[in-house]
């Protein structure tokens, strides 16, 4: 069986005001190969957008039991992974957590691979996050853009 190499993900999220209009952007590299994914809500915040980038480039990946090195300059994602937080939620059913759906959603995604985080610091030119950030901020200022159901159900509930 021949080893598959290793998957580099970049990822970030923006919203325009929080909440506000908001989106993702993602970079995903692989054996010389570039893949460039991004989309937006109407209303949504930044974490659900770091969040979700981190999601969509996970979705992207064609085979289970990937190498992925995802590099993000969200401390709420890399932080809820790497520290243990998402651990903790889970065991308490996630209750009193933010944006349990996207979380519940992740942890089926991050469990099909070998994920590895990585903290870097944002708008500080480093370039795939760079390009993330300007793939994100262009989903948003894209018109007619769809609603954030999850976001919305989340909210409604509060109430």
């Amino acid at each position: 069986m021949t080893e598959r190499p290793p998957i580099f993900l970049y990822t970030d999220g923006a919203a325009s005001g929080n909440p506000g209009p908001g989106g993702y952007g993602v970079v995903l590299q692989c054996a010389g190969r570039e893949k460039e994914l991004s989309g937006g809500y109407s209303l949504t915040t930044n974490n659900r957008m770091e969040l979700l980038a981190v999601i969509k480039g996970l979705e992207a990946i064609r085979w289970h039991n990937a190498t992925v090195e995802v590099w993000s300059d969200s401390t709420y994602v890399v932080k809820a992974v790497t520290e243990g937080w998402l651990e903790n939620w889970e065991r308490k059913g996630f209750k009193k957590v933010k944006n349990p759906d996207l979380w519940q959603r992740f942890l089926q995604l991050y469990r099909r691979h070998d994920v590895r985080f990585h903290w870097l610091k944002g708008h500080a030119g480093h370039p795939l996050n760079e390009r993330c950030d300007a793939l994100a901020v262009a989903a948003y200022h894209q018109g007619d853009l769809p609603a954030d159901e999850g976001y919305e159900n989340q909210m409604s509930s509060l109430i």
